[in-house]
């Protein structure tokens, strides 16, 4: 998604994947050939004029050696600002509109939230789904959790098959298996999504 103005969270997502790409000694054709995207899109979002979706987000990460997590940890408005955390030290308070936000894939398809910042041993994202169909699918090393807090969803396991999740209902898999679920319910479907930290550069 193009941006008339940067702002600052997407600025300082574009410099942590610019800081990434040059760390691996990629150009940004060869970033972008790897990760599957324009070359004019990947230098729009290293200047902080775009905004990736997920999907888009993690051909980069894998492209990166790392994880689509950490590089959302960049985008995070309130980490990068530096203000004042009012919890205490080993205590982490992300209020309801706070957190690094990234649109799913497709236009309305939804968003992602990162409900922490920074290091952490796990990751929970609230996660807002319009889209009817699987997409891509997503694959990393850490274990995930996912729960339907609202709606219902398919989830496809790759070679493990589909399953129907409603309101409720908890699916926790290994790292390593792919997966991807859409929208079944005549609502958006709201979930949390944690997965399990991982140790990158």
């Amino acid at each position: 998604m193009a941006l008339d103005e940067p702002d600052i969270a997407q600025v300082s997502l574009g410099t942590e994947i610019r800081r990434r790409r040059k760390q691996h000694g990629l150009t940004l054709a060869n970033l972008a050939a790897q990760a599957g995207i324009s070359h004019p899109f990947l230098s729009q979002l290293e200047r902080g004029y775009a905004r990736p979706s997920m999907t888009t987000l993690e051909r980069i990460a894998r492209a990166l050696d790392t994880t689509q997590v950490s590089l959302m940890l960049s985008a995070d408005p309130g980490h990068v600002a530096g203000a004042p955390c009012p919890a205490p030290n080993g205590a982490q308070l992300v209020r309801a509109g706070e957190g690094a936000t990234l649109p799913q894939s497709g236009d309305n398809a939804g968003y992602a939230r990162l409900l922490v910042r920074g290091d952490a041993a796990f990751f929970p994202q609230e996660q807002l789904l319009n889209r009817r169909d699987h997409g891509e699918y997503f694959q990393h090393e850490q274990d995930e959790w996912l729960h339907v807090v609202d709606g219902e969803v398919e989830v496809d396991l790759g070679d493990g098959g589909l399953l129907e999740l409603r309101r409720g209902d908890s699916l926790y898999y290994a790292g390593g298996i792919p997966h991807r679920w859409r929208l079944i319910g005549a609502a958006a479907a709201r979930l949390i999504v944690v997965q399990a930290s991982a140790q990158v550069p």
